[in-house]
């Protein structure tokens, strides 16, 4: 049995149904936290509820009430997707990040700590490699100098996920995710914002000068990689790995534009604006350990994985 933290969001709705799928039974947590609307996330779960194998809980991983009700299921493996998200909402107001990211996060490995739970998959970031100029980007890189408070609660929680590895036998792999894009993204994300912009005849505004990139990676390469992680903490006697999983092709901010208007058939109409503060300029994942340890091999180009989003858009965001 498998817990899912953050199991109503995009990426973790997205596996829910695969594990379900995989025939795995599977419990969920979520808060339903209301960084975006609580609508959208039940939306994400239509598919979860009417599955025999499904067990929701609605709850805060702060709060340590719900790590006591989850005590009667026989989890053997966590996959911890709950946190505070965004880059740039974390400038605003850091001290909820610390609060939910890190002490959340405290509280978890306490309790798999007492009910002898033995396998961790966490959801880190590419965010940790700040503006490293090494490119691409390896997981050996330094990442002392996050430039984001979200970006430093990520590599907080990987180093204290260490600690309980270490002290406490926890089998842990830290996924740093790249710009994870597809149906069911966020509302606050680029591609999403653009797409509704643009359907809706709006001008698009572009930090920077276009010139800054991301490695797009498509959802289903993540949940591929996240269900290799599970297979490969699982069966390990001792695990402790942090692992890129991106695309290993990162895009520049001007052609994800013009690739998004070619899509719909729509003439350009952008507006450049600064950069905002704690932004990075470039993402690029080496997945060459993703793909030595868990045989990850991304599939979806950019352009295939926004036709999928915008055809789940235009049927689905009414």
């Amino acid at each position: 049995m498998i817990l899912v933290t953050g199991c109503a969001g995009f990426i973790g709705s997205h596996l829910c149904e695969r594990l379900l799928s995989d025939g795995q039974k599977v419990v969920g947590l979520d808060n339903f936290d209301a960084f975006y609307p609580k609508s959208v996330k039940l939306k994400n779960m239509d598919g979860l509820f009417a599955n025999p194998h499904f067990t929701f809980y609605e709850g805060d991983i702060c709060d340590q009430a719900i790590w006591k009700k989850l005590k009667v299921h026989p989890i053997t493996c966590v996959v911890h997707l709950a946190a505070r998200a965004g880059v740039l909402p974390s400038l605003a107001n850091p001290g909820n990040y610390i609060e939910t990211n890190i002490n959340g996060t405290y509280h978890l490995l306490e309790y798999m700590k007492k009910n002898e739970i033995r396998n961790l998959v966490f959801a880190s970031s590419s965010s940790v490699y700040g503006n490293n100029t090494k490119i691409p980007f390896q997981e050996s890189d330094s990442v002392d100098h996050p430039i984001s408070p979200y970006a430093f609660t990520k590599k907080s929680c990987e180093l204290m996920i260490h600690s309980w590895y270490h002290l406490y036998k926890i089998n842990a792999i830290c996924l740093r995710f790249f710009t994870v894009f597809g149906p069911r993204q966020r509302p606050d994300l680029a591609i999403r914002k653009f797409v509704t912009k643009i359907i809706q005849n709006e001008p698009i505004e572009m930090y920077g000068d276009g010139n800054t990139a991301r490695d797009y990676t498509y959802i289903d390469d993540i949940v591929d990689g996240i269900i290799s992680s599970i297979n490969y903490c699982c069966t390990k006697e001792e695990v402790y790995e942090i692992i890129n999983l991106g695309n290993h092709h990162p895009v520049t901010l001007q052609n994800l534009i013009s690739t998004i208007y070619l899509a719909l058939k729509k003439p350009e109409q952008v507006i450049k604006v600064p950069m905002k503060p704690g932004d990075v300029c470039f993402t690029y994942a080496d997945i060459s350990k993703a793909s030595s340890l868990l045989n990850y091999a991304p599939k979806i180009s950019l352009e295939s994985g926004l036709h999928n989003f915008i055809e789940w858009y235009q049927s689905n965001d009414k």
